[in-house]
């Protein structure tokens, strides 16, 4: 149901919450997680008018924080991992493209089963653009499905590859940064309080050593850090992470890690003295986004540099007090690989097209539904498809932008399906989780982790839907 006015809203509230001096306070939460919040999800998501829109989101937001769900950094804990006091996990980056309620419904659902606490929603610049999540949609969503399985404790909602496009820099750099810079800023103002800055598309080999080849890297890093900080709500130290190597391009070396953290520590300390650098460190170890397509529609396997890992994330933890490296491409890896990363003390892992793949190919995802998304996509993408793809390979690459294309369609599939897709995601979750180590970290996170409760603003939430 879309509300037609705030006034339907505020029915809706009575005996539920009230308003006291623009706070909401619940009087229900049960009637407000069971009677109401599915309602709210669907107005902060569609409702066509910004101030209900808005309305909507700041309620979802306002009851998170008073149910105890709270949108905070993961700093802290990867500054402990820095200084060894803790090892033997990997933290899974889910990002959340399909399904968004659903799958991280099924999230929450697994972290209450494992006692996890070390877990991040995150959503990439391009997905935002290609699935039509804006950042104040985002964070409503991942907290209402928070409130919705009871969850209680820090999110982790992160910007991943926040990421400079080459040629728009090169031709028109202020253009390029100022776009952004307005991205970082709406995100950290929805809750983003973990963001990947992804300048390594600047990096140029063609450069006569390592240092002049990583210098657009961690020069426009840095001056990107320098944004986020200047955004940071009062005592939330924002996780920032930086990027050496270009994911599906060379792996990354000693060399280029070194290269980067110096000159970035080095050109953030002269620009901004006593500033935080970055948290982590994402490198290319072989892997590639979504994996290679094969002419039948299957994946090609990878070689995966796990020596290069192991050491660079060693590296960055003793000598510049990093959590350790970031893996990204890896949800289409062979399942026996995943338990590796723990072992060699990966800090982070950014996890996808698996969960993408598995929405498509589910049982229970209608058929017809199905083809009518890869039928438009053949025609409105058409211009997309290299001369060499087979029909198999263009889909593969391409049916994700069917979550933005068929958005509302999605979200109005029959309850049943959706939550049968949605058992199915937990329990790739399940098999990740407990893979990557991190069950159990609940008591972790709290003991390194205050998360600092940062109000909603209404006006704020309407604006940005306008």
């Amino acid at each position: 149901m879309l509300f037609a006015s705030k006034d339907e809203i505020a029915a809706r509230l009575n005996g539920i919450a009230t308003q006291v001096n623009g706070q909401v306070k619940l009087e229900n939460a049960d009637r407000f997680r069971d009677e109401l919040l599915d309602e709210l999800l669907q107005n902060a998501v569609f409702n066509p008018r910004p101030e209900i829109k808005g309305f909507a989101r700041f309620l979802i937001k306002s009851a998170a924080l008073e149910l105890g769900a709270v949108s905070a950094s993961i700093q802290d804990l990867y500054d402990a991992r820095g200084r060894g006091e803790c090892s033997g996990f990997t933290v899974p980056a889910l990002n959340i493209r399909g399904l968004p309620y659903e799958l991280s419904r099924a999230i929450f659902r697994t972290a209450k089963k494992k006692n996890t606490g070390a877990f991040i929603f995150e959503i990439a610049k391009s997905e935002i653009d290609y699935t039509f999540q804006p950042p104040h949609e985002f964070a409503p969503v991942i907290l209402a499905a928070a409130i919705k399985e009871g969850y209680k404790g820090p999110v982790f909602i992160q910007g991943d590859h926040f990421q400079v496009n080459a040629k728009n820099y090169h031709a028109d750099r202020g253009k390029e940064m100022g776009s952004l810079k307005e991205l970082i800023r709406q995100a950290v103002s929805a809750g983003f309080y973990n963001i990947d800055i992804d300048t390594s598309t600047l990096v140029d080999l063609d450069k006569p050593n390592v240092v002049e080849e990583q210098r657009l890297n961690f020069e426009v890093g840095a001056e990107l850090t320098q944004i986020v900080r200047d955004l940071e709500p009062e005592g939330i130290t924002i996780s920032v992470g930086g990027e050496i190597g270009e994911v599906g391009k060379d792996n990354s070396t000693e060399e280029e890690l070194r290269a980067y953290m110096d000159h970035f520590n080095a050109t953030l300390e002269a620009a901004r003295p006593g500033s935080r650098g970055i948290s982590k460190i994402s490198i290319q170890t072989g892997t590639s986004h979504g994996g290679v397509p094969l002419p039948d529609g299957s994946v090609a396997e990878v070689a995966l540099d796990f020596a290069t890992l192991e050491k660079l994330s060693r590296v960055s933890r003793e000598s510049y007090g990093l959590a350790g490296a970031v893996q990204h491409g890896a949800s289409t890896l062979p399942q026996e690989m995943f338990s590796k990363f723990a072992e060699l003390e990966t800090a982070e892992i950014h996890l996808a097209t698996d969960f993408q793949n598995m929405i498509y190919e589910s049982r229970h995802f209608p058929a017809d539904f199905k083809q009518e998304i890869y039928e438009h996509l053949r025609s409105k993408f058409a211009s997309e498809k290299k001369a060499d793809q087979t029909d198999e390979q263009f889909i593969y690459k391409t049916r994700k932008k069917g979550f933005g294309e068929f958005k509302a369609r999605f979200w109005e599939l029959p309850e049943e399906t959706r939550a049968a897709i949605g058992r199915e995601l937990e329990g790739k979750i399940d098999f990740l989780f407990d893979t990557l180590n991190v069950g159990n970290t609940q008591d972790l996170v709290a003991k390194t982790v205050t998360p600092v409760a940062v109000p909603p603003n209404l006006q704020v939430e309407i604006d940005a839907c306008s």
